[in-house]
């Protein structure tokens, strides 16, 4: 049985790799020359794809028409730098049926909400008032309705956004996390080594997975957080939306 069920919306992830040396002639606009498309699955399933190379076992409840959801990103192959990202059919998410999914037979809850409508805050509110431990990651502004949830991962452009929202209940559940400079958890900052980034896409989605399987093991926040630095560092370094 696993021990961690990850609910949230998936797409796919779509990268173009090509190269760039002339402008169009009609528009100051660069010409794109696709080399390779590279595909996995994104977003809840990219959480996935981490938690189970980190050798833990879980289940997820996404969206079935994942496929048909996408991120395209075109990046020029010698630099990495990302010429544009086109999102397809976003829209189309329907909402899950939290009532049916049966949670008591996992330690951790994982919920990964990109805010494309497969959650709602009373959906989060319902699971986190029917589980004792759920770590939430949502695009959401936070407010009363996530008071009850374990642990929010939130980036600092989120943070930054949601601030005037934040009831008192919560801030002590944040892990901010602070790209290059690490993460802030009940005030105190958690750096990481200093690396050469390469890509930042799922960064969040390992180090929200790292975080909940280093507590599966130790039920130790501070050890969790420590884990989740350390592999979300290694993803950094790779092109694309990458797993440790």
């Amino acid at each position: 049985m696993a021990d961690i069920l990850i609910i949230g919306e998936t797409c796919k992830d779509i990268f173009v790799y090509g190269e760039c040396d002339r402008l169009c002639p009609e528009a100051p606009a660069p010409v794109f020359n696709p080399i390779e498309v590279l595909e996995n699955p994104g977003m809840a399933m990219n959480v996935q794809r981490n938690v189970v190379k980190l050798g833990q076992k879980c289940h997820i409840y996404t969206n079935p028409n994942w496929k048909h959801i996408t991120k395209t990103r075109y990046v020029h192959k010698n630099t990495n730098q990302m010429f544009v990202r086109v999102d397809t059919n976003d829209d189309k998410i329907e909402r899950c049926k939290v009532e049916k999914i049966s949670f008591e037979k996992y330690k951790i809850i994982i919920i990964s909400d990109y805010c494309k409508g497969f959650l709602t805050e009373e959906d989060i509110a319902y699971i986190t008032h029917n589980h004792n431990c759920v770590f939430l990651d949502t695009k959401k502004r936070l407010g009363k309705w996530c008071e009850k949830a374990s642990f929010i991962k939130i980036n600092n452009y989120e943070s930054a956004k949601t601030a005037h929202t934040i009831p008192d209940t919560v801030k002590d559940k944040m892990i901010t996390t602070l790209g290059s400079r690490g993460c802030t958890f009940k005030n105190k900052i958690f750096s990481v080594e200093a690396v050469e980034i390469k890509d930042v896409s799922g960064a969040g989605d390992t180090f929200l997975a790292a975080l909940a399987v280093k507590y599966v093991e130790t039920e130790n926040i501070i050890e969790s957080i420590n884990f989740a630095n350390t592999c979300a560092t290694q993803v950094v370094q790779k092109r694309g939306v990458s797993t440790v």
